[in-house]
């Protein structure tokens, strides 16, 4: 089956759940790639989503974190203030899987504003609880498309840190965690080079080239010594992920591609 580069890049993350993690899930793209996940490799995953739910089982994407279908399907629902002091800084989260705005060389993330905080060029969702789930959760997974305007040399807000400075930053600002583990993309996997904590492409899509790569990068990005190709989408894969966005359409009245 043929494939397009954001089906590429939910399968590529989807594949990086384990089965049987318990995953703190951010709307929109990483909720995407956490169900597929769930329907395919990793079918007992806990999703767990800020707004209480807990083993959140939907059959189509939810619109925020308030869509019933998440309640509806959970294995239980809790206080949100539960979710984030007993689940998340309790130490119980495998995995926090965030989306982003901008993203920097060390994992760092803006969902706040683009240009200057008091006047900014465009103002963004904000926070929510990826800062919580950033800090908090053991390891972090960021997936967004690739452009010099996502991966940016210096973030203009930094809204939920990953690596801080590089280094032993993290270490020093207290935070507990092993924090960003990897950053997927629509054209190619990285994850933090050890020592430095500055994201390194360690894997490339079928058909990507490292121009492309560096061309859709705002910093010198750099390339592992060994860079692997992913392996290509499976039928078994697109065809979950086909109909989890063709159920999702049908139940939020949109065009099959804005699922």
């Amino acid at each position: 089956m043929t494939y397009t580069t954001n089906e590429m890049m939910t399968v590529a993350a989807a594949r990086r759940l384990k089965n049987g993690s318990v995953c703190f899930v951010g709307i929109g793209l990483p909720s995407k790639a956490a169900n597929l996940a769930r329907l395919t490799s990793s079918p007992d995953v806990v999703l767990i989503y800020e707004s209480g739910p807990i083993g959140a089982k939907p059959s189509v994407l939810p619109l925020s974190i308030g869509d019933g279908e998440l309640a509806e399907t959970a294995d239980t629902v809790v206080p949100t203030g539960e979710i984030f002091r007993y689940w998340l800084q309790g130490g119980r989260i495998d995995v926090g899987f965030l989306g982003a705005a901008q993203v920097d060389r060390f994992g760092n993330i803006n969902t706040t504003v683009v240009g200057d905080y008091f006047s900014p060029k465009v103002r963004l969702p904000g926070a929510g609880g990826a800062p919580e789930i950033a800090g908090s959760a053991k390891s972090v997974l960021i997936i967004l498309k690739q452009s010099a305007r996502s991966f940016v040399d210096k973030l203009d807000f930094i809204t939920s840190v990953g690596h801080g400075e590089g280094g032993d930053s993290r270490k020093r600002l207290g935070l507990p965690g092993a924090g960003p583990v990897g950053i997927i993309t629509d054209l190619c996997i990285m994850e933090p080079e050890a020592g430095t904590h500055e994201f390194v492409v360690t894997a490339l899509h079928p058909g990507v080239t490292r121009e492309q790569v560096v061309a859709a990068t705002g910093w010198a990005i750099r390339f592992a010594d060994s860079v692997e190709t992913t392996a290509e989408p499976t039928d078994v894969e697109l065809t979950a992920l086909r109909n989890l966005e063709a159920r999702t359409a049908a139940a939020h009245g949109q065009a099959p591609g804005e699922a």
